[in-house]
């Protein structure tokens, strides 16, 4: 039985859970379809996914369909948890890619889409919400068209639509629409079709599989998932136009989530391209290459999971007994991953336990919390006392507060959140430091920053031969460095930049085996003075939808904001605008906006990078620990720590 991991994607509120009831509900495994709004859904078990009514954890529904296994992958579309959509795209096959009939295309959607090409995975696209009032198919389908020009094969058709009496009807390839589209991508199609050969049914499934695999061609369906409509059809495409991803023999197999059950522990949710595991056998990983002993392999279905002994290529499995694994984690060997990054933690808040709460029980829970969510970063600084979590946004918090209290029964709150600037270095330099006194000591170091475009993070180089330095204190001072620029002259993150190693020396009887950990960040913070630092900010890409009579209003708050946009667009008595704005300015903006438009306005976002900002418009952080420009302080403290 083949076997193919496909992953169902869309913008919150698209539809997309309501949508995989309904195909287990065709595929036989309920009675009756459950639902996001009474709390019964398969594929959100959480309690706070169903207190809530959206998906915040990736889910695993096993369907089977005539001669395909299909491991379905349930994906949160809010914006907040899209870290955990990113780490599931790189194991699918395959993806159904949900847009509303009513709201078209969404930030959101762009996002999904553009991941799921970069990384090459066939995307089949479904319709949704044609009962809905201003559901207008035809304009999403221009719409899709236009931005990605994809051909798209019509694999059904609709009536009804806008209304409650929708109906949804399959439609055969040789239909002339679908038929005319396929060859245009398929020279021996499209050869038998213009001498007028009698074309198979069989002929043109297989030329639409191997376009789609090919990213040439997307299928495409509609329907209503709230009324059961076009989910027949959406199932029968799922087995029939897909082809799985190339398997391999060695073993290869990714971890696209953690999970963690009181049982067993911490479960590694792992898609296998290639080898066999079996209960028992050791296997090693990113995190630990000599390998740790599977305890339990599992087959999950939703919050339920069955015992196997054995799991192969394209097998979606839970791995229990790997204590160190993390998500990202490849077993075996793999091909390089090429992943594309959908959210990246722009904001940070301090943790605010409850009082008398033990710091160690609490670091515990949330270290398991942020195995979960690889979109949460959890800082413990012991010598403040103080536990800083990054996050992408709002709804995070509260998750993670909800998770907090019904897993652990520990009371959260958070300090208000701020905006995490970058720095980058304002122009070439170069930093010395010479670490010789008091003895026993000897490390001298010579480096050469520079500037690189935005987006190119941390490179790192050396011009020194061995005798100069040993290459093992070498590798010291290249190990040391992304510590040190965790903190520059305002105390954030540096980055983009280059680092040459250019010069210095050890000493072959006064260096200390921990002296050039002690004076790279001295050299470091010396270039930095050198060469200044400039404040970078985050800024995303907003989507706003509101009714034509607040154009005004958003045009004005936009100039404020410091937002930068293109014509806006009125269509239908909506006014759509794109714009580019810093993530400080604009944190509060969904509840202005619900203000201004009466409820009625729209707002999507998604990470767009860094750009420079004015010192007086950004801000600078509280730095954490010694600064090493405080030079003397640096050294005594630092001697202090390495003597014990």
């Amino acid at each position: 039985m083949e076997k193919r991991n496909i992953g169902l994607l869309a913008h919150v509120d698209a539809g997309k859970t309501t949508l995989t009831e309904q195909l287990c509900f065709e595929a036989g495994m309920l009675r009756k379809a459950g639902s996001v709004d009474d709390g019964t859904a398969q594929s959100d078990f959480l309690a706070v996914e169903r207190q809530r009514g959206i998906s915040v954890r990736a889910s695993t529904i096993l369907l089977e369909t005539g001669e395909s296994e299909i491991h379905l992958i349930d994906t949160p579309g809010h914006v907040d948890f899209a870290a955990e959509v990113d780490r599931a795209i790189s194991v699918l096959d395959a993806a159904v890619l949900i847009v509303s009939a009513a709201e078209g295309i969404q930030a959101q959607t762009e996002l999904f889409y553009e991941a799921l090409r970069a990384q090459g995975i066939a995307v089949l696209f479904f319709i949704n919400k044609l009962d809905r009032t201003g559901s207008n198919a035809a304009a999403v389908i221009e719409e899709i068209q236009r931005k990605w020009g994809t051909r798209l094969i019509p694999l059904c058709r609709w009536e009804g639509e806008g209304t409650r009496a929708c109906k949804v009807f399959s439609q055969s390839l040789s239909e002339e629409e679908a038929l005319e589209s396929l060859a245009l991508g398929d020279d021996p199609l499209l050869t038998a079709y213009l001498s007028g050969q009698v074309l198979e049914d069989s002929q043109l499934w297989e030329s639409l599989r191997r376009q789609t695999a090919a990213g040439t061609v997307c299928p495409l369906l509609a329907g209503s998932a709230m009324l059961g409509e076009g989910t027949s059809e959406l199932l029968s495409a799922l087995g029939r136009a897909f082809l799985p991803r190339a398997r391999q023999e060695k073993l290869g197999g990714v971890v696209y989530q953690i999970s963690h059950d009181r049982a067993a522990g911490k479960v590694a949710h792992v898609r296998l391209f290639g080898g066999q595991l079996h209960t028992r056998d050791t296997v090693s990983y990113t995190s630990n290459r000599e390998g740790q002993k599977i305890t339990q392999l599992r087959r999950y279905n939703g919050s339920r999971f069955q015992d196997i002994q054995a799991a192969g290529p394209g097998d979606a499995v839970g791995i229990c007994g790997l204590g160190d694994i993390r998500v990202g984690d490849i077993l075996g060997e793999l091909p390089e991953q090429h992943a594309s990054p959908l959210s990246v933690p722009l904001l940070k808040t301090q943790v605010l336990p409850e009082a008398g709460t033990d710091v160690h029980t609490l670091i515990a829970a949330l270290t398991e919390l942020a195995e979960e969510d690889p979109g949460l970063e959890l800082h413990y600084l012991p010598g403040e006392e103080e536990l800083d979590l990054s996050f992408t946004g709002p709804v995070q918090l509260e998750i993670l507060s909800a998770l907090a209290m019904e897993r652990y029964q520990l009371a959260l709150s958070f300090s208000p959140p701020g905006v995490i600037y970058k720095e980058t270095p304002a122009r070439a330099g170069r930093g010395r430091e010479a670490y010789t006194m008091p003895k026993p000591c000897w490390a001298v170091i010579e480096l050469a920053v520079e500037p690189l475009p935005r987006g190119s993070g941390f490179q790192f180089d050396s011009i020194v031969p061995n005798n100069q330095i040993f290459y093992r204190y070498q590798n010291h001072i290249r190990e040391e460095l992304p510590r040190a620029l965790q903190q520059g002259l305002y105390n954030w993150e540096v980055t983009d930049l280059k680092i040459t190693l250019c010069g210095g020396s050890h000493h072959t009887i006064h260096t200390h085996p921990l002296d050039f950990f002690l004076a790279t960040p001295m050299a470091l913070m010396d270039a930095l003075r050198n060469t200044g630092t400039t404040l970078l900010e985050p800024v995303q890409r907003m989507r706003i939808a509101a009714p034509e009579d607040c154009a005004g209003r958003i045009l004005g708050d936009m100039a404020v904001l410091r937002g930068e946009y293109d014509s806006p667009v009125i269509r239908d008595g909506r006014f759509l605008l794109d714009v580019r704005a810093p993530v400080a300015t604009t944190l509060d903006y969904p509840v202005r906006l619900a203000s201004l438009s009466g409820g009625q306005g729209v707002l999507s976002t998604r990470f767009d990078g860094y750009q420079e900002c004015p010192l007086e418009l950004g801000k600078t952080a509280r730095r954490h620990g010694v600064n090493p420009l405080d030079r003397e302080r640096w050294i005594l403290t630092h001697r202090s720590a390495m003597q014990g």
